[in-house]
């Protein structure tokens, strides 16, 4: 364990430090965040009715709809005097989602991807390779942070140029690669073109997230590199990476419990379920400063587990991530969503309102294929118009999604209509 104090915490004394932490942030919002003062006193409660951990079940719940209606800052706890970097991701409307961080909150951060390297066998004497994007995106700069606490030598390499990551790879002697599975694959498979076999690297082992994954992709991942591949989860709204990470155990991934606290609950209903149900995970911070979230739906689909683990660590367990109970698709580690795509395309305008995402995998990488009708006018022209239309659709969704896509133009009344909900989406990934 990176922390065992806290790792390793007595149940009683983790719920009990919980609520007292719980406390103090529900007093901070209520004083320095409007939104939450209104949300409340709408619900017809103060801080001071949650008196134990059983009643933040009484609270209203956030959604992201929240944090794009109080764009970019409205939702704030601290003032940007106080704040010392800016995440951001993609939102359903366009509207990017804002996450604030104050000196004590990368401080966490850093905190908790040190206990997520460390549980993925990371070490001082690890070298790090880290294919997660950085800049806005929170993967690159989470790992890295993390990896310099446990005093790993970082290699941040960021994604793309794949040839040039193994050579790097192989020459540094890397021994712990963070990057997205469906990524992990794809370096699998270009080690293999060059000739490598994981005998001519030092890989040991690998921490990887962003996107869903299964047990047979953990299985393949880990005979193609060599390694022993672990499941990290988190979400940028919360902190980025480092919400909740594997043990060697790989039993579930153990939730860092003295920051957050996470609900299941019925996506449909809202209700609390119990230990060991599946459904929705809602996550409410205890210890940000900037931007803390009370009882946040992720609408990611998983169960808890409380019994302590074989490693020693106390902390609740989280099952693999299933689904999720939105539309939002997850496509190489970047958030698409099908409303995103339509507010392009009419944006545009010489389409008809009717559109498809086609979702594959081919070889270890994620395809996203967008079908488009064209008007009849439009369909009608000349070819020269349609490859123009073709280039002008493909720039604007590689500009706004940040993930390339294949555009297909298709002649009027070629996607199945519907008298319910429309299917705008065909996954066909075998996870």
């Amino acid at each position: 364990m990176w922390n065992p104090k806290y790792e390793g915490m007595d149940r009683e004394a983790l719920e009990k430090l919980q609520y007292l932490r719980l406390k103090q942030t529900l007093e901070r919002v209520y004083q320095l965040v409007p939104h939450y003062r209104s949300s409340f006193k709408r619900a017809g409660l103060e801080p001071g009715d949650v008196r134990s951990l059983e009643d933040l079940a009484k609270l209203p719940f956030t959604i992201k709809d929240d944090l794009r209606d109080n764009y970019p800052y409205g939702l704030f706890a601290a003032s940007l005097g106080e704040v010392v970097r800016i995440h951001s991701s993609s939102g359903t409307t366009g509207i990017p989602t804002v996450v604030g961080y104050t000196r004590a909150d990368l401080e966490i951060w850093s905190e908790l991807m040190a206990r997520t390297l460390t549980a993925g066998g990371g070490g001082p004497d690890s070298v790090v390779h880290i294919a997660y994007g950085y800049g806005l995106f929170t993967g690159g700069l989470g790992v890295h942070y993390g990896a310099e606490k446990i005093g790993a030598t970082v290699v941040p390499i960021s994604g793309g140029q794949t040839r040039r990551q193994v050579r790097m790879m192989k020459d540094l002697g890397t021994t712990l690669l963070a990057c997205t599975p469906s990524y992990a694959l794809y370096i699998a498979e270009t080690m293999a073109e060059m000739g490598l076999t994981p005998r001519d690297l030092q890989l040991r082992s690998g921490v990887f997230g962003a996107e869903p994954w299964s047990e047979n992709m953990r299985s393949v991942i880990e005979e193609k590199l060599g390694i022993d591949a672990y499941d990290i989860y988190g979400l940028s709204e919360i902190i980025g990476p480092g919400v909740a990470y594997e043990c060697p155990a790989k039993d579930g991934l153990h939730f860092s419990e003295d920051h957050f606290i996470a609900e299941i609950i019925d996506p449909a209903t809202g209700e609390v379920l119990p230990e060991g149900a599946t459904g929705e995970l809602v996550i409410t911070t205890i210890t940000k400063e900037a931007l803390p979230l009370v009882r946040y739906r992720t609408r990611d689909i998983t169960s808890l587990k409380r019994q302590p683990c074989p490693c020693g660590r106390t902390h609740t367990r989280m099952a693999k991530v299933s689904g999720r109970s939105d539309d939002m698709l997850i496509i190489r580690g970047v958030n698409v969503f099908p409303s995103q795509v339509e507010s392009i395309l009419l944006e545009i305008g010489q389409t008809a309102p009717h559109y498809q995402l086609v979702v594959d995998r081919r070889g270890s990488l994620d395809t996203l294929e967008i079908w488009v009708e064209v008007s009849e006018q439009m369909f009608s022209d000349k070819v020269k118009g349609l490859e123009h239309l073709e280039k002008v659709i493909k720039t604007e969704i590689d500009n706004v999604l940040g993930v390339s896509a294949t555009i297909k133009l298709v002649e009027p009344k070629t996607i199945p209509r519907s008298e319910g909900k429309a299917q705008r989406v065909i996954d066909k990934r075998k996870m």
